[in-house]
C-alpha cells in the first residue's frame, strides 16, 4: 500500500492507468476509493491517483484542527514526493474547496481543474448542515449515518429507481461492517475546515481552466454556490444536471465519465 510523508502525516494513495497525471481529491467522510467507478474510465487516458484525505481511509487521522489550506499543502506535498511538477485536478464536494486552495497556493502545480459541487464560501444553512453531520456521527449508528448521508445526497429521481436504491441499501450495510470507519474527530476535523472554507475574493486569481459541475437539485451544496464559482473564475465554464443531487455523478454517471475525461483532454 503506497503512502508519502507530507505536510507532516502521512498520506494513503492509490493509483490507475498512466499517461499525464490526474490527481482525484474526495469529498467530506469519503475515502479515495470512491473514485473506483470514475478512475475505471480515465485511467484509459491518464495516470490517476487517488487519495485518502487527511481525517479518513488509510492516512493519518490528526486530532483537529483541519483547514484548506492545510489540506492543500497536503497535496502539494504529495505531488513533490511523487515528482509530478504539473496535474489535471478533479475535486468533489470537500475536494473542490482543496483545490481551490491548491490552485491558489500551488498555481504551479495546477494545469487545469474540474469543480464538482462547490462553494467558495458558507451560507449559515451550509454550516449548519455540517455541523449537524457532526453530531449525527456522534450519535448513530454507521449504517444510519450512512442512510443520512444518503438522504443529503441523492435525488428523488434516484431513491426511486429500485436498481440505485438497492445500491443504497447495499452501500448502508457495507457501513456496518467497514473495518476502518472514519473517527468522529476526522469528520470534525473536515467539517470545521469546510465551514471556514472562504475564498470567494480570491478565486478570479485562478487562471487555470475550470470546469464547474454539479445537480440542480443539490440540497447539501445548492446549485447557487456552483454559480458563484462559475462566475468569480475568469477561465470557467458551467454545466448543472438536471434532475439530480449532489450525487449527480454517480447519478448520470454514462454521460459524466466521458464528458470529464473529453474536457480534461482538451483543457489540460
Amino acid at each position: 500500500m503506497p503512502y508519502v510523508n507530507s505536510n507532516g502525516i502521512k498520506i494513503h494513495y492509490e493509483e490507475r492507468g498512466s499517461g499525464d497525471p490526474l490527481l482525484l481529491i474526495m469529498g467530506i467522510t469519503a475515502p479515495g476509493s470512491v473514485w473506483e467507478d470514475h478512475a475505471a474510465y480515465w485511467e484509459e487516458h491518464f495516470r490517476c491517483i487517488l487519495v485518502d484525505n487527511r481525517g479518513v481511509g488509510r492516512s493519518d487521522k490528526p486530532e483537529p484542527p483541519y483547514a484548506m489550506a492545510q489540506m492543500a499543502d497536503d497535496y502539494a506535498g504529495l505531488l513533490d514526493a511523487l515528482e509530478i511538477p504539473e496535474a489535471r485536478v478533479v475535486g468533489v464536494s470537500m475536494g473542490s474547496p482543496i483545490a481551490q486552495q491548491l490552485a491558489l497556493r500551488h498555481p504551479e502545480k495546477v494545469s487545469c481543474m474540474v469543480q464538482m459541487c462547490p462553494w467558495a464560501r458558507c451560507d449559515r444553512k451550509a454550516k449548519a448542515i455540517f455541523e449537524h453531520m457532526v453530531r449525527a456521527k456522534a450519535r448513530l449508528r454507521p449504517e444510519h449515518f450512512q442512510h443520512f448521508i444518503q438522504l443529503l445526497i441523492f435525488d428523488k429521481t434516484s431513491w426511486d429507481d429500485d436498481e440505485f436504491y438497492q445500491d443504497m441499501v447495499d452501500g448502508q450495510q457495507e457501513a456496518a461492517t467497514d473495518p476502518e470507519p472514519q473517527p468522529l474527530h476526522g469528520l470534525e476535523g473536515q467539517a470545521e475546515a469546510c465551514i471556514n472554507h472562504d475564498v470567494l475574493d480570491e478565486l478570479p486569481d485562478i487562471e487555470q481552466p475550470c470546469l464547474v459541475i454539479g445537480g440542480e437539485e443539490d440540497m447539501f451544496t445548492p446549485a447557487w454556490m456552483a454559480h458563484e464559482v462559475a462566475e468569480a473564475m475568469p477561465n470557467s465554464e458551467l454545466f448543472l444536471y438536471e434532475k439530480s443531487g449532489h450525487a449527480f455523478h454517480w447519478e448520470n454517471i454514462e454521460d459524466f465519465n466521458p464528458r470529464v475525461c473529453e474536457w480534461l483532454n482538451n483543457n489540460g
